[in-house]
């Protein structure tokens, strides 16, 4: 399993292009909306949870349809399905490594982002845990669809549509979580957010690799 997780990080930095995509996505959105919005530091800090959480969010999804399709065409998913490490096991590794590529990066990019928002320090550490804990969240459901719309012709088109409604809580709970930092609030949201991307990440691998041995059809 860290093989297949080494191997596909490397895979992911060699191609450079779906992990810097993302983090070059995610840098515009959270430059743009700050021009678009004007320069209310008010207006900005408080939608700066959940325009840097969506905007993540979609981010990550940018590199989520080739996590089996590159496989999937050049025959490497055949041969590591038929390996000894179950299609679960690969499933777990496959969205480890995609996180490690896209979700870290995207949360450590955060906090300098958050300043053009006009965070206080509080909401900015709590919009750094909320995605540390959340970003998971989003591989691991994202994986589900990706194994859904492996034999799809253009399943990129269609793997959003999937995916994005089931991301709906992750996004609430980590708004949530940066909107009750900036009140000063007791945080309810980041124990539910935590909730949440522990099941999507326990769950996740089971899911995908039934959609994934459904399109191999083993």
């Amino acid at each position: 399993m860290t093989a297949l997780i080494l191997r596909d990080v490397r895979l992911a930095a060699r191609a450079g292009g779906s992990a810097m995509l993302a983090l070059a996505f995610f840098a515009a959105v959270a430059t743009l909306v700050p021009l678009g919005v004007g320069a209310d530091l008010r207006l900005l800090a408080r939608i700066a949870g959940g325009v840097l959480w969506v905007a993540a969010m979609l981010a990550a999804l940018l590199a989520l349809d080739r996590l089996f399709q590159a496989d999937f065409e050049d025959g490497s998913l055949d041969v590591i399905a038929l390996g000894p490490l179950s299609l679960e096991k690969t499933s777990f590794a496959k969205i480890a490594a995609h996180w490690l590529t896209t979700g870290l990066p995207l949360t450590i990019l955060s906090p300098l982002l958050a300043v053009l928002f006009g965070l206080p320090a509080q909401a900015i550490g709590a919009l750094f845990i909320s995605l540390l804990i959340g970003t998971p969240a989003v591989s691991a459901i994202g994986a589900i669809g990706a194994g859904l719309t492996l034999s799809i012709r253009r399943g990129g088109l269609i793997l959003p549509l999937i995916v994005l409604p089931l991301l709906a809580p992750a996004v609430i709970f980590g708004a949530g979580t940066v909107l009750s930092a900036l009140d000063g609030l007791r945080n309810g949201a980041l124990p539910l957010l935590t909730a949440f991307s522990f099941a999507a990440c326990v769950l996740s691998p089971f899911a995908t690799a039934a959609a994934v041995r459904l399109n191999l059809g083993s």
